[in-house]
């Protein structure tokens, strides 16, 4: 084999491979004879049909497979001999005019190919706990738990019907058919029959409650609203509507009492037991707030400390993955570029800064994952698989089958696994001291800390 390189331009490569005809040869007569014994041939007995015969009948396709593992096994060993690690699958190029290949498949002909790849770049991982972050950490207070029971309480408490002839008044529960118009036309999503609305909960359209207050049982009313301009459904944003509304009954919130029976009906033992398991759940949503902040932290500074180049291909691929759900995205709102107040090249060059940040934040994480031999283990990846399948209730078997089937499948679970756990080793090495701040400071949404995260 005889290699030549054609480009070295930054983290492009480009080489020239040429395998022998001999080789070829070589390669071909001890298949031929590897295969002599399973040959069954009219005329001759079992393991005893001559070499050259067997090539002037399967010659061509022989040497074709020959030819397939001559390339995947020197393509291989061309990189390993260069010490290099390619981005990607190299792109390989075989000859295509027909004689070339007529003469190679004959064996009368050199093969000669070319294989184009990146390579990943060559980077120092910087001094891991040199690494300052301040964590931001909030405890779960009496008030936000008072606060959750309550709201439990509001949302179980029981309605009773009113008395024949009774007025609807705020805080009561109206049992409505309804449909909507919009210029004349009944619209797709406007209509519901036995539908329960709270009167002052705000569940509706801003004004449709309120025309419902005074209303009685078996009452019909035309309800005139106006969509927010800033409604998700872009063909009713902004538009006038009317709704035909049957109001079929009228019912009143009765009395809950906050004890410990209350409880009971929840499958708790007692009032306190409710309140702890309250808290354990705000604690938990804290703790992960808390950890998604300071793992943004870490990756700001990760980013900052490790400026080099990034393979093209990596970063095309890793916008075109963000592009799609971006586009996508916007087509279910029906929305388009203008309506979140940006154009179409300003989105793409902001989306393209986000994958190279993932791109690059991918790679460092990576090399000191490696480094650190942090590994994921097949009890971790079958817990993924498992908490995949129950987000689809009714296809768990098909969802087993899929990534059992699918290796490369299980590499995309595996990746936020192996992400975690490197995460983790770092923040072990790095300074971090805890802050204590408000429960509406840590909730306080920062600038999509999930969209700018690294694709490992």
């Amino acid at each position: 084999m005889n290699v030549s390189e054609t480009l070295n331009d930054g983290l492009k490569r480009e080489l020239t491979v040429v395998i022998p005809a001999t080789d070829l040869e070589t390669q071909l007569m001890d298949r031929l004879t590897e295969i002599k014994g399973k040959i069954r041939l009219n005329g001759f007995r079992p393991g005893k049909v001559p070499v050259a015969h067997l090539r002037k009948v399967y010659g061509k396709s022989v040497m074709a497979e020959v030819i397939e593992k001559a390339v995947q096994e020197s393509s291989q060993q061309a990189v390993e001999d260069r010490g290099e690690k390619p981005a990607f699958q190299p792109d390989i190029k075989l000859p295509e005019e027909q004689a070339e290949v007529e003469q190679v498949l004959d064996g009368k002909a050199d093969l000669s190919y070319s294989m184009a790849f990146e390579v990943l770049p060559e980077f120092e991982v910087m001094d891991l706990s040199s690494l300052k972050l301040e964590k931001e950490v909030a405890a779960a207070e009496e008030a936000d738990i008072t606060e959750a029971v309550e709201r439990i309480a509001k949302q179980s408490r029981p309605f009773t019907p009113k008395a024949e002839g009774a007025k609807a008044e705020k805080g009561d529960r109206v049992a409505i058919d309804y449909t909507g118009y919009v210029d004349g036309e009944a619209f797709e999503g406007g209509s519901d029959t036995d539908a329960d609305l709270e009167l002052g909960a705000n569940q509706f359209i801003p004004g449709f409650e309120d025309q419902l207050v005074g209303a009685k049982a078996d009452d019909d009313l035309q309800v005139k609203v106006t969509f927010p301009e800033e409604y998700p459904a872009k063909h009713l944003a902004g538009k006038d509507a009317s709704f035909e509304v049957k109001v079929k009954s009228v019912s009143a919130p009765g009395e809950l009492k906050i004890d410990d029976d209350f409880a009971k009906t929840l499958g708790m033992d007692s009032l306190d037991a409710l309140k702890d398991a309250i808290r354990s759940q705000i604690e938990a949503e804290y703790q992960q707030a808390t950890r998604s902040k300071v793992k943004r932290k870490l990756l700001d500074q990760l980013e900052k400390e490790h400026v080099f180049d990034l393979p093209p291909t990596l970063v095309d691929k890793e916008f075109e993955s963000i592009w799609r759900q971006v586009t996508a995205d916007l087509e279910r709102a029906n929305k388009t570029f203008e309506d979140e107040e940006t154009t179409e090249e300003e989105a793409k060059e902001e989306y393209r800064g986000i994958a190279e940040r993932r791109v690059r934040l991918g790679l460092v994480l990576g090399k000191v994952g490696e480094k650190a031999d942090v590994s994921v283990s097949e009890e971790e990846l079958q817990r993924a698989v498992v908490e995949r399948a129950r987000q689809f209730p009714g296809q768990e078997q098909q969802v087993w089958e899929y990534y059992r089937n699918n290796p490369s499948a299980l590499i995309e679970l595996r990746a936020p696994i192996f992400e975690e756990k490197t995460v983790d080793y770092i923040l072990e090495l790095a300074d971090v001291t805890e802050k204590t701040v408000s429960k509406d400071d840590l909730l306080k949404d920062d600038d999509d800390a999930d969209g700018k995260g690294p694709a490992a």
